[in-house]
């Protein structure tokens, strides 16, 4: 798949931080799991400098486990500026979730970034390179991936391989497909148009982008790392402070 020429960032991302996060206890006891350290940082301020940093300018945040905590931590960011999508009624999962947040992100296309989403770059910037292979009338999902055999707290056997123009397609059962979806995806929210309220996941609605050849994926460059649980942390601050060393 060949990059545009045009350059394009989204206005708003939304960043899923509403989980229970089980795996990540026993920090996830007393905190929500986007606040757990990371190299002296919580996870989310990682996300959203890299997010602010390409010229993201609005954050939408959704809040569960620990709200009080995640928006008490929230409330002195002002660049990007975040907005809270309340869920303490009910946990929505990823679809009812970005369906409840959807009239603070707008009727354009925008950014869905898992807060336990981390990476070292490899060749330019991993966000830039996933906006600037966008195009609206052609994708309705578009995918970040990267190698699974490659990667930092994961061990399944992939989610995705991709046809030459970068369409995805799922894993079938017993099969090991070499990418992994690392959580990070640009959403048209014109495929929330029939999705039900409350809660449901994300992924019947990329099952039906698949079907129509509008489901898209670009794999990154560097090392991806979901910091999902106290191994994969510690394997994440060693991976980060041995590229620090190396760059020195």
């Amino acid at each position: 798949m060949t990059l545009k020429t045009t350059t394009w960032t989204p206005r708003s991302a939304m960043i899923l931080g509403a989980g229970l996060g089980t795996r990540m206890r026993p920090y996830t006891d007393t905190l929500p799991k986007p606040l757990v350290p990371l190299k002296g940082r919580a996870l989310i301020d990682h996300v959203i400098t890299r997010v602010a940093a390409e010229g993201i300018g609005h954050v939408v945040v959704n809040v569960h486990h620990h709200a009080d905590r995640m928006e008490s931590h929230l409330r002195h960011r002002a660049n990007p500026v975040v907005d809270i999508s309340d869920e303490r009624a009910q946990l929505l999962d990823t679809g009812g979730g970005i369906k409840n947040a959807l009239p603070k992100l707008g009727s354009e296309p925008f950014l869905v970034h898992n807060s336990d989403s981390v990476w070292l770059e490899g060749i330019g910037s991993n966000l830039r390179r996933l906006f600037d292979t966008w195009d609206e009338s052609r994708m309705d999902f578009l995918l970040m991936l990267a190698l699974g055999s490659a990667s930092i707290g994961y061990t399944g056997r992939g989610d995705f391989s991709c046809d030459p123009e970068g369409r995805i397609r799922p894993r079938r059962e017993h099969e090991v497909v070499p990418f992994v979806y690392t959580g990070v995806a640009i959403v048209h929210p014109r495929v929330f148009a029939e999705a039900p309220d409350g809660t449901f996941s994300v992924i019947p609605l990329w099952n039906r982008a698949i079907l129509a050849g509008r489901a898209f994926g670009v794999r990154m460059e560097g090392l991806w790392m979901h910091v999902g649980t106290p191994d994969a942390l510690i394997e994440a601050e060693r991976a980060i402070d041995g590229h620090h060393a190396s760059t020195r």
